[in-house]
């Protein structure tokens, strides 16, 4: 258990110590920073060890908590309790978010050598991968939506590291701001099921599905495992940057591209895909897969297109992002639990190199326009060979981890059309961006570091690379993990041509989704091999198109790109400009909506909340001080305090009066008592 929870209270403490350091001595906050993530790597690796050497079941979980919060008070019983959750998937999610965060770091302590706020950046990096493991450990959704909100916290400080550039202040405010959309659905969703299941840690939920709780819970006709699912998968829309909200990402870039390579790869933008991958069971029983699937295949056809025409040597790495994790989001749509987290891990790999190649490129050539690049591969050349292997990874080339976990997610795409018509479309987007992601990385490669110099200048300026230790050793262990060997036992990952014994399909075996239904029955198995094969074949039918008309077009120059641009002007404007998703919600929601709505509470507030609300109590404020005055004056001054100073007054004179101190007078006041007495007898 201490083990376990080292594993976040290591980085955590470096955060601490670096906080108070981070100003006076940069690089000993950047090498503390760097040293925790990889302590915590160690015993991520322990765990997985643990896992892969079968000294624990496929079916173990090791868990452990402690309350955190009790408010039980008499008879009633209040209390939230934090804890941990370590199952297969979290000991392979861990040493993957551990890893290549330990790559970054010491990749990082190259890039940001020079900066002024190399020791800030450290700080907030340590933040954030303890928040991430957090995440990861987290047996609760609560737990989860902590570390959630830090990791926001912290992306909103990487991104907006170069503060002094307005770009750089807009995009950390822009990806703060688009993800609490999808966080206030998150929490919400964690409200329902709390108010359902009454708790909101995994073990329950799977157990208050599998008993029912939802089946009866339902608001204005709606059942509330439909809304509880739909809001959670709302944080995912949020955080992996899914259709509509997928805005954020590309700004994302104005970062260091450390950060970016950390953001985009290993943690913030998993941690959605993450979530839905805890949440499956839910989203299952809810009827929701087809609507995710749905999502999943737009954006990553529409990241995908846009991608194709980016100058911007990032912004094609971070539309990339996007389509890639619609094809995770793609996978858990169809039902393709175990493929969907395959190419979560994959993805990390090849985008983390992918992304601190790019670092390494435009730290050395001090421009990201690819306009203005060429021929790099003689200068740059073992940063050229390692990013064709991740180039090679992500467009789904058979040897490569790419190939292996997406072909898996497009094979079930497949075999879900086949089965329901509604899944027709998201298959057919999910193959055509599988092609488009093959040009454009392609495109990418020749235009950077193959051809002719298209800026002598800046070519002549490029110092040859030389190995260094934190520069190179990350992108090249990297890089040797994007082969798909790695991750399963064949060529294809279908089975077609067996490279090892099945024992080696590691992450088939241990990653088993929650409430699983058992194996398929031997005619299902049959069907879904054979509809594997053909997605494994039309997958490589249009990756080899993709690659092609890259080629014939940037290597070759025999297609001119432009007549293509000029034939299909309309679709390039539109592509252009995002779709004009900025323009609907800048000018459309944000410029005709929300200001609006934002200028009339304004004016209520002024004129009716101001007026009456505000002004109008100070006058009833005013009246009540007069009257009270009025009331002070008339009736407790003069009635009371001098009413009752004027009565002891009077009756002192009457009293000096009557006792006078003269015996006459007394004798006469006998007389007449005695005489009254007598004459009231008489009568």
């Amino acid at each position: 258990m201490i083990n376990i929870i080292s594993i976040v209270l290591v980085p955590l403490a470096a955060f601490a110590l670096g906080s108070t350091i981070a100003s006076t001595r940069p690089m000993v906050t950047a090498f503390l920073s760097t040293g925790a993530i990889f302590l915590s790597f160690v015993l991520c690796l322990i765990i997985f060890g643990d896992y892969l050497l079968n000294i624990y079941d496929p079916d173990y979980v090791l868990t452990g908590g402690f309350p955190w919060i009790d408010l039980s008070y008499g008879g009633e019983e209040f209390t939230i309790n934090m804890g941990f959750y370590v199952d297969n998937m979290a000991a392979v999610m861990l040493l993957m978010v551990s890893g290549v965060s330990t790559l970054i770091h010491i990749f990082s302590t190259y890039y940001m050598a020079d900066d002024p706020r190399c020791g800030r950046f450290f700080v907030y990096l340590s933040l954030f991968t303890s928040a991430m493991l957090g995440l990861v450990l987290s047996d609760n959704l609560l737990g989860i939506f902590i570390c959630w909100e830090i990791m926001g916290f912290c992306s909103w400080g990487l991104i907006g590291h170069y503060f002094e550039k307005e770009e750089a202040g807009l995009a950390s405010l822009k990806a703060f701001m688009t993800t609490r959309v999808g966080d206030v659905f998150f929490l919400l969703g964690l409200v329902i099921i709390w108010s359902v299941v009454g708790s909101v840690h995994f073990r329950d939920i799977y157990a208050g599905l599998e008993q029912g709780f939802f089946s009866e819970a339902t608001f204005w006709g709606m059942p509330l495992i439909s809304l509880a699912a739909l809001c959670l998968f709302m944080g995912t829309i949020g955080k992996s940057a899914q259709f509509p909200l997928q805005v954020w990402l590309p700004d994302a870039m104005m970062g260091p591209t450390p950060c970016s390579a950390l953001i985009h790869a290993a943690t913030m933008v998993a941690a959605g895909v993450y979530l839905s991958l805890r949440s499956f069971p839910l989203m299952e029983a809810a009827n929701l897969l087809p609507f995710i699937a749905y999502i999943g295949a737009i954006t990553a056809f529409l990241a995908a297109t846009m991608a194709l025409i980016q100058k911007d040597f990032k912004a094609v790495l971070a539309y990339s992002t996007i389509s890639q994790l619609g094809y995770m989001v793609l996978g858990i749509g169809v039902k393709a639990y175990n493929p969907a987290f395959m190419h979560l891990i994959t993805h990390a790999v090849f985008k983390a190199c992918l992304f601190l190649s790019a670092g390494a490129v435009i730290h050395t050539i001090h421009t990201q326009e690819m306009d203005r690049m060429g021929g790099l591969k003689d200068k740059l050349k073992i940063t050229w060979i390692v990013m064709w292997c991740c180039t090679l990874a992500i467009a789904g080339v058979p040897l490569f981890s790419g190939f292996v976990s997406k072909d898996r997610i497009l094979g079930e795409a497949l075999i879900m059309a086949s089965s329901h018509w509604v899944y027709g479309l998201p298959a057919v987007l999910g193959f055509v961006a599988a092609g488009l992601t093959a040009f454009y990385m392609f495109r990418m490669m020749f235009l950077v570091f193959h051809g002719t110099p298209r800026d002598e200048e800046l070519y002549g300026h490029t110092k040859e690379e030389k190995i260094q230790w934190n520069k190179n050793i990350p992108l090249i262990i990297l890089a040797v993990f994007t082969l798909g060997v790695w991750f399963c036992g064949s060529l294809t990952g279908q089975g077609l041509i067996p490279l090892a014994s099945d024992r080696y399909e590691w992450l088939q075996t241990l990653v088993v989704r929650p409430l699983d239904p058992g194996p398929l029955s031997e005619e299902e198995a049959h069907h879904a091999h054979s509809v594997h094969v053909i997605g494994a074949i039309l997958s490589l039918v249009v990756a080899s198109c993709g690659i092609f008309l890259s080629f014939m077009m940037y290597q070759r120059r025999a297609w001119d790109p432009r007549r293509w641009v000029q034939a299909l002007s309309a679709w390039y404007r539109v592509l252009e400009n995002k779709y004009h998703m900025d323009d609907l919600y800048i000018r459309g929601l944000i410029g005709r909506v929300l200001h609006p709505v934002c200028r009339g509470l304004g004016q209520f507030d002024l004129r009716f909340y101001d007026r009456f609300a505000v002004d109008g109590w100070a006058k009833v404020n005013e009246y009540c001080f007069r009257f009270a005055r009025w009331f002070d004056d008339l009736w407790v001054d003069r009635a009371l305090v001098d009413g009752t100073g004027t009565s002891v007054r009077l009756f002192n004179v009457v009293l000096r009066m009557v006792q006078s101190g003269k015996i006459q007078f007394y004798i006469a006041v006998i007389v007449v008592v005695l005489a009254g007495y007598i004459w009231t007898v008489s009568i």
